[in-house]
């Protein structure tokens, strides 16, 4: 062999060495290319106004949707998912009676794609977003389903009598209350008798009181040491607090919902507008980073900045319950928006803590109060301009001895009446004008 051909094997070996390394630290780059994002759970919440079907997941994701006809169904496509046991199990999670869903089911559409089909009960009007990361939760897909003709909440219609609301569909029931007759309850709610002081109409028109569940779907709200989530509990004594207000004489509760669902601040504001509310009550838990704090509080809207810390670190809390929640930032809503510009504030604030006055008085009866005066901060489910509004901490749900009384038929019993007494009394001292005069100034 001549003495140039050992260079040529030195370099051969080399090379070959050179290669088997290159082709070793690119496989594990190819894997990391490939490697698909885990679907780590699927939720479903079917109510009246629409269905929601979040998947939620460990990293971002590719989509396109579209829908179909004959039969309506919308489509998903992801883009680098994997198709798991999770996405197996959405078939077995549509309720029998959702009013929108009919079928929903998830496989492998090609290499890398997993499509998703809804087959739906009606023509739907879908909205298909994603969320970033909020809360305890990652990144979500979210699927909503609304119907193609909802309410307008702009066309708040009269009837023939002025002092009656010509009834709107939302939540499972709107039932049109004339005065001195019980609206339908929803549900299994508690009986109630009316007292003695009851017995006569507080004013010679339809009362309408919109009470505000906080939190719900997605958004748990805050979560108590035992495991009580405030969406629930907030629920609960709405519904308790509705039966009670429908058997006053010439009043009647609606809920903003009335099951286990999202719905957005504004769209809270929307709904007691739509019915002409003459009050807003937001129903909510308190939560600290102390256990040991406790006690009932009363807010309304500040216009000025909040009136404590802790009122401004609580305003802030809820207001960010559509970024747990989930909102469609690419859906506007300017009604709202031109309202609040269009119109001072100011006089319905001062309604407000007249109102948060009377409630906090009541609510002092039956449990300690955390603050003994209305507070006031920005929080943005009390914007409603023409509706005195007023949001209700019951109780601190991060207290392991409050959060046993929420969870109590007894003291959800003792909030309920309490809240009642405050809504009279202040009716009896402030009732409210014509709703007449109301739409006019709106027009």
């Amino acid at each position: 062999m001549s003495k140039n051909a050992h260079p040529s094997l030195a370099r051969r070996k080399i090379i070959h060495y050179a290669g088997a390394s290159l082709i070793f630290s690119v496989v594990p780059l190819a894997a990391a290319a490939t490697r698909q994002t885990s679907v780590m759970a699927v939720r479903i919440w079917p109510a009246a106004d629409y269905t929601r079907v979040t998947l939620e997941y460990d990293s971002l994701i590719k989509y396109t949707h579209f829908t179909v006809e004959n039969p309506d169904r919308l489509v998903v496509d992801i883009e680098g998912v994997e198709f798991n046991s999770v996405l197996d199990s959405l078939a077995r999670k549509v309720a029998t009676d959702d009013p929108y869903i009919k079928l929903l089911r998830a496989g492998r559409f090609k290499p890398g794609v997993v499509r998703l089909v809804m087959e739906l009960k009606a023509k739907v009007a879908p909205q298909v977003f994603e969320l970033a990361p909020a809360g305890s939760y990652g990144h979500r897909l979210v699927l909503d389903v609304y119907p193609l003709t909802p309410v307008d909440p702009m066309m708040a219609l009269l009837e023939g009598r002025q002092d009656a609301v010509q009834p709107y569909k939302f939540e499972s029931e709107l039932a049109e209350k004339k005065p001195n007759e019980s609206a339908r309850q929803i549900e299994k709610a508690p009986e109630v008798h009316t007292s003695k002081k009851s017995a006569q109409p507080v004013v010679d028109r339809l009362i309408t009181v919109t009470l505000d569940p906080g939190h719900g779907g997605e958004d748990p709200g805050a979560i108590g040491k035992g495991g009580s989530y405030e969406k629930n509990v907030t629920l609960a004594v709405a519904k308790r607090l509705k039966a009670r207000i429908d058997a006053e004489p010439n009043m009647r509760a609606v809920l903003t919902r009335d099951s286990d669902f999202f719905v957005p601040l504004q769209m809270r504001v929307q709904k007691a507008r739509r019915v002409q509310s003459d009050l807003f009550l937001s129903i909510h838990a308190d939560a600290w980073i102390k256990p040991d704090a406790r006690g009932s509080s009363v807010f309304v809207l500040s216009e000025r900045g909040a009136t404590s810390t802790q009122a401004r670190l609580l305003a802030q809390r809820e207001n960010e319950a559509d970024l747990v929640g989930g909102v469609n930032l690419a859906s506007k809503d300017l009604f709202l928006a031109k309202t609040l510009l269009d119109l001072s504030q100011t006089a319905t604030i001062n309604d407000s803590l007249k109102l948060g006055k009377y409630l906090l008085g009541e609510l002092g009866g039956v449990n300690t109060l955390h603050k003994n005066h209305v507070e006031q901060a920005s929080f943005a489910v009390l914007k409603a301009p023409d509706i005195p509004s007023a949001l209700i901490e019951t109780a601190f749900i991060s207290n392991p001895e409050e959060e046993r009384r929420l969870n109590d038929d007894a003291y959800q019993d003792k909030l309920a009446d309490a809240i009642v007494r405050g809504v009279r009394q202040y009716f009896i001292k402030h009732p409210p004008g014509p709703k007449s005069n109301r739409l006019s100034a709106l027009s």
